[in-house]
C-alpha cells in the first residue's frame, strides 16, 4: 500500500512538472544557456560604401560576445492578422492604416500583421499576456547556439524566405518550412521586420561612435518582403543576402509605421 502511495504521488508529480514545461499554445520554448551574439565579421572591401549604402556593415554588430538568458518562449509565428483582429475588437484601438472598415485585406487572416507602430505591438503583447522579445532574445531564437549566419544555416538561400520583393507583400506565416531556426521559429528572416523591446546601443566593448545611438530608436529585426533597392541583379543578391543574416540590426522611431514592419511575443 505504501509503495503504491508512493507511485501515485510519483505521477502526480510528473503529471504537474509535464504540464509546467509544456509551451504555451504557438510558441516555443528556448533552453537557457549561452550563445554568441553579434559577429567579428568586417566589411574590407567596403561594399556597403561602394553600392552607396549609408550604414556601414556590419560596425553595429560588432562584437560578438556571450550572451547567458535564462528560457523562454517566443512566438512560433509573426502576429497575424487574425490575431491582431481579436486584440483591436477587445481594447477598440485603432486598426492599421492598410484595414478598410475595420477588417484586414480579404484572405490575408494567416498573413503577418503590418503598420503597427512600438507602441501597438508592445501593447498587444502584454494584452496577450506576453512581451515584446528583446534583441538577444529575438537572435537566440533565430540562429541558436553554433552561431549560425542565417536561422537554416551558413549559406544564403533566397528561396527559404520572403525577401527582396519577389514576391510582392508578405505570405502567410509558415510558408517557409525550410527556413524555420533551429528551435523551430517560422519567418524570423523576411515576411515583416520585427519589432524588439531594446533601445538602438552599442553592444558592450563596441568603439561604434553612431550619432543614432541612444532612447531615440528601437531595433527591429529580420529583414521583410520588401525590395531593398535599384541594384544590378549581382549586387542586389549580395545586398539582401547581408540584410537577411541574423545578426543585422535596423532601427525605427516608436511611432513609426510603414508597410513591413510587424511582431511577435515573447513570455518568461
Amino acid at each position: 500500500m505504501k509503495n503504491l502511495h508512493l507511485l501515485f504521488s510519483f505521477l502526480l508529480f510528473f503529471v504537474a512538472l509535464t504540464s509546467c514545461q509544456r509551451a504555451p499554445r504557438d510558441m516555443v520554448l528556448i533552453p537557457a544557456g549561452e550563445f554568441i551574439m553579434g559577429t567579428d565579421q568586417t566589411d574590407p572591401d567596403d561594399k556597403a560604401a561602394e553600392y552607396g549604402i549609408a550604414k556601414p556593415w556590419f560596425v553595429d554588430e560588432h562584437p560578438a560576445h556571450k550572451v547567458n538568458l535564462p528560457a523562454y518562449y517566443i512566438d512560433k509565428y509573426e502576429v497575424t492578422n487574425a490575431r491582431y483582429k481579436k486584440f483591436i475588437d477587445a481594447t477598440g484601438r485603432k486598426p492599421p492604416a492598410d484595414w478598410e472598415n475595420n477588417l484586414f485585406p480579404a484572405g490575408h487572416s494567416l498573413y503577418p500583421v503590418e503598420m503597427v507602430n512600438w507602441e501597438d505591438a508592445d501593447a498587444f503583447c502584454r494584452w496577450d499576456g506576453k512581451r515584446l522579445p528583446t534583441e538577444a532574445e529575438w537572435e537566440k531564437a533565430a540562429r541558436g547556439t553554433d552561431s549560425r549566419i542565417y536561422p537554416w544555416g551558413n549559406q544564403f538561400d533566397i528561396n527559404k524566405t520572403n525577401v527582396g520583393g519577389r514576391m510582392g507583400g508578405t505570405t502567410a506565416a509558415g510558408t517557409y518550412d525550410a527556413g524555420k531556426s533551429p528551435y523551430g521559429v517560422y519567418d524570423l528572416i523576411g515576411n515583416v521586420w520585427e519589432w524588439t523591446s531594446d533601445w538602438y546601443l552599442p553592444y558592450p566593448g563596441s568603439n561604434d561612435q553612431s550619432k543614432d545611438y541612444g532612447e531615440k530608436y528601437k531595433v527591429i529585426r529580420g529583414n521583410s518582403w520588401a525590395s531593398i533597392g535599384h541594384f544590378p541583379p549581382e549586387v542586389l543578391t549580395d545586398v539582401i543576402a547581408h540584410h537577411s543574416t541574423a545578426t543585422f540590426r535596423l532601427f525605427f522611431v516608436t511611432n513609426g509605421i510603414v508597410n513591413d514592419v510587424g511582431f511577435r511575443c515573447a513570455k518568461s
